[in-house]
């Protein structure tokens, strides 16, 4: 079945990007204006996170949003195929930092978050810097869909570790040089044991396992910012968070990443993942001892 199925896509994907643009315009018309896949979550979530902005001003980063999240999963069908060049040409951006980082001898670690097109930032993270790329990857319930997965992000010979077995798959890299990607906005099951700190004007819960990592292998943080100056082309950007994450107070790290990652959504809203369920986890006084934002804590 996977062979079947793997075939299909693939001829889908020898499409040109244009075709599959217009596939994805009348994917964004089902799911948009007739099944109305999750609009009440994301017009909730824009509305809370840009109070300042009128109802029309929502409703267009909504359509907007629904046209990038189709884009997102139909240019991802694109990667099976599309040769190293042809991608190149889609993607522009600031990397200076990841070889000066490269010249110091340590290992690295690039955060980022749910921004469209996070399938081609994972992809290209093997190519354009010298690090060896270890990408973390959600195993997914669907057997098939997860070797599709695991095909489209070890292309040009990226290295990838199971979240649910992190702690033990990267201990062979230990004493190699490795950049290694972690999406940190990632929804915890467990609100009562994260950070816990405004963003996008809610209080909202963090996993730790990001700070966590970069303090017990003692290696610079990163941070990558997304931007598409236009449909099918991406900007990544490359900013240093922290050099020594030690040196830094608890939470400090995750107080950055937050920042800058508001920051990123503010310039292009209709590229972050408006549609999951960011803050399920609604705040509680019994989390006050894990708040570590720099502004009160909520009552």
């Amino acid at each position: 079945m996977y062979y079947l199925i793997f075939g299909i896509v693939y001829l889908v994907s020898l499409l040109p990007w244009w075709i599959l643009h217009r596939i994805s315009d009348l994917a964004y018309i089902l799911i948009y204006h007739v099944i109305g896949y999750r609009k009440e979550v994301v017009i909730d979530n824009i509305t809370r996170s840009f109070p300042e902005k009128s109802r029309e001003e929502i409703l267009s980063i909504t359509r907007k949003f629904y046209a990038r999240f189709c884009d997102n999963w139909i240019e991802t069908l694109k990667l099976i195929s599309v040769s190293k060049t042809g991608l190149q040409k889609r993607i522009t951006g600031n990397r200076e930092v990841l070889y000066q980082l490269y010249e110091t001898g340590h290992s690295l670690q690039v955060n980022s978050g749910h921004l469209f097109n996070w399938e081609i930032l994972n992809i290209s993270m093997g190519f354009d810097q010298p690090f060896t790329f270890i990408g973390i990857y959600f195993p997914q319930k669907s057997k098939i869909a997860d070797r599709l997965m695991k095909y489209i992000r070890g292309r040009w010979g990226n290295v990838l570790i199971p979240s649910t077995d992190m702690a033990r798959s990267i201990i062979p890299w230990r004493k190699k040089q490795y950049l290694i990607g972690i999406i940190g906005d990632q929804s915890s099951r467990e609100p009562d044991s994260t950070y816990w700190l405004n963003f996008m004007n809610r209080p909202s819960c963090f996993v730790k396992g990001p700070e966590k990592f970069a303090r017990g292998q003692k290696i610079p943080v990163v941070m990558v910012t997304t931007s598409q100056p236009k449909r099918g082309h991406y900007r990544f950007d490359f900013t240093l968070l922290a050099s020594d994450v030690n040196a830094l107070s608890e939470g400090e790290l995750m107080r950055r990443y937050v920042r800058h990652l508001e920051s990123n959504i503010r310039q292009q809203p209709e590229l972050y993942l408006w549609s999951h369920r960011r803050w399920k986890h609604p705040w509680q006084t019994s989390y006050r001892s894990l708040w570590i934002d720099d502004t009160p804590c909520p009552a």
